[in-house]
């Protein structure tokens, strides 16, 4: 993206960019009418989400997960595929793709116990083999229906630079009494339940949630009233210019 682009950028995407988490969020609700498919990408998205965390993934590695199963989904339809199988070959792929190795047999325990509260681990046995073997043939599929393309640049580098540049513009009482920072890692991390990452450049969502974290806590970013570039343009420019 070029110096002029970025000055040309219309920030209502941060408005569209609330809309559609809204959005997605009524979705899940028994709303008449709403998107059954959207519905039931949000539950599973949310379900690569927690089972990462127990699973211990970092941050990026999750992204990648929902990144890859929402991509994949946009190749195909659920009718074809469990979302769920695809959510856990998404996740094993993910931690290959991002050097966080895990083992399958983690994976399978941790969603199993997600999805079976209270249930006994799953036994070594038949059953067992069978889910494994599928979640490697399933990631076989994936890799090729992708074209082997599952790497991704993530907003997450972008939010950090953002944050640290935040962070020295304003003032220090302002930051440290408000969790901007935790609030705009929440409104990423929430963004993945929908395919955001797959429509928007990564620099503009993290500006997105950067703002939106802003205006959760009624926090002003200082800043000359005659300027012709916002503070969110300048730092889309600071990290071209590096």
């Amino acid at each position: 993206m070029c110096l002029s682009a970025v000055r040309n950028v219309d920030f209502p995407l941060a408005f569209f960019f609330l809309k559609e988490i809204s959005k997605n969020s009524m979705d899940t609700c028994n709303v008449p009418g709403s998107n059954k498919d959207v519905k039931t990408h949000f539950k599973v998205s949310r379900f690569i989400i927690e089972a990462g965390v127990k699973l211990g993934m970092h941050s990026v590695p999750i992204a990648t997960a929902c990144t890859v199963y929402h991509k994949f989904f946009k190749e195909t339809s659920l009718e074809k595929y469990d979302p769920y199988l695809v959510a856990m070959s998404a996740i094993y792929l993910a931690g290959k793709v991002e050097e966080q190795h895990l083992r399958t047999r983690d994976i399978i325990n941790v969603c199993h116990r997600y999805q079976n509260p209270g249930h006994e681990p799953l036994e070594v046995d038949s059953k067992f083999w069978e889910l494994r073997d599928s979640i490697v043939h399933c990631e076989l599929l994936m890799l090729r229906m992708l074209n082997f393309r599952v790497s991704f640049q993530h907003p997450h580098k972008y939010l950090l630079h953002y944050l640290i540049s935040l962070n020295n513009w304003m003032n220090r009482h302002s930051w440290e009494r408000t969790p901007i920072a935790t609030a705009a890692w929440a409104l990423l991390r929430d963004s993945y339940h929908g395919d955001l990452c797959l429509r928007h450049e990564p620099q503009h969502i993290a500006v997105a949630v950067l703002y939106f974290a802003l205006q959760c806590y009624g926090i002003e970013v200082p800043s000359n009233n005659n300027a012709e570039t916002s503070w969110w343009q300048m730092l889309l420019l600071y990290l071209l210019e590096k």
